[in-house]
């Protein structure tokens, strides 16, 4: 029986938000590009918001429709319960996912310096080092297998800790973003918005993805479904070379894309101007350079428990979306 990967048991309906873009999906059956819905799955408005501004979707033949989440964990739940066809996460994630039994494939990588992800602590804590870690409680978001949990996971080690050293516990980003700047958590394992929204709340750094901690690698997937329809198929591949235009964009654009995110998110200017910075950067094809640094992100967190079984990351991709 394939295992849940939600934190709590919500309904489907209360975790979608479906934003219409075009007419309902009958792609299933579709022979001609024009007739194709393609369901993104996105976590924060993120890519919704890169494709607004950036234009990048401009002439697409088929239509698009974005269902919206704050975490991966629902958002697998989603691709699995066939409610949309498209993941978009980090490393981790997309290997809980896959863990669990979640019928999709990778079929594109994306690329980060791993700055958007950290663990953060209230200013005045008495943490000032990783080893100061030892013995408290970490908030990780947003749930089991979330790449702000690989951060911790592999920071410990590098310290010579031990993940038992910690004690764990799970909360989506919105409740425990509230609960940080409430002065409830004393150390929070985050990443993207909630983490800039979170340093810009009182908040310190403690430590970052950066110089390797993380793969930096994120995941665009698919569901099986989408993948056994050759129209589908076909509007993914233009889809994913329409994304590496649109972080293209990013790159180049700051000031624009922070202004976005500030419309369209509700964003405050300097959160915003942080986020515009910490964008994955690039859409590369899974290389056997990217399965073999995610393989080594899978081999530690089954070596101590969070992902069982471990994944072979080689064997769940589809390279043949993006040439």
């Amino acid at each position: 029986m394939i295992r849940r990967i939600a934190a709590a048991a919500l309904s489907l309906t209360a975790l979608l938000a479906l934003t219409a873009c075009g007419a309902d999906s009958s792609a299933d059956t579709a022979t001609s590009q024009d007739e194709v819905t393609l369901t993104i799955g996105d976590q924060a408005k993120t890519l919704q918001t890169i494709f607004a501004a950036s234009g990048a979707l401009d002439g697409a033949k088929y239509k698009v429709k974005w269902a919206e989440f704050e975490g991966a964990a629902p958002l697998y739940q989603a691709v699995q319960a066939g409610a949309t066809d498209t993941a978009y996460s980090a490393d981790l994630p997309a290997l809980q996912a896959l863990s669990g039994g979640v019928k999709f494939k990778t079929i594109a990588a994306l690329k980060n310096d791993g700055h958007s992800t950290g663990i953060i602590v209230p200013k005045d804590s008495d943490v000032k080092s990783v080893k100061d870690l030892k013995g408290k409680t970490v908030v990780v978001s947003s749930a089991k297998g979330s790449i702000a949990e690989y951060l911790l996971a592999n920071v410990l080690q590098q310290n010579g800790l031990n993940y038992s050293d910690v004690k764990v516990q799970y909360l989506l980003p919105t409740d425990a973003q509230a609960a940080f700047v409430s002065g409830k958590i004393g150390v929070w394992a985050t990443f993207g918005t909630y983490m800039a929204v979170g340093l810009q709340q009182e908040g310190r750094l403690l430590v970052d993805g950066t110089d390797g901690r993380i793969s930096g690698y994120g995941f665009i997937g698919a569901s099986e479904q989408a993948l056994a329809s050759p129209a589908k198929k076909t509007a993914l591949g233009d889809f994913l070379k329409r994304l590496g235009t649109a972080l293209e964009w990013t790159d180049t654009h700051e000031s624009a894309y922070a202004d976005a995110i500030v419309k369209l998110n509700g964003a405050d200017p300097s959160v915003a101007k942080t986020l515009s910075t910490s964008a994955y950067s690039k859409v590369l094809p899974i290389t056997s350079e990217v399965t073999s640094k995610v393989q080594d992100v899978a081999d530690l967190m089954n070596g101590i428990g969070v992902l069982e079984p471990n994944v072979d990351v080689a064997k769940s991709a589809d390279t043949s979306v993006l040439k």
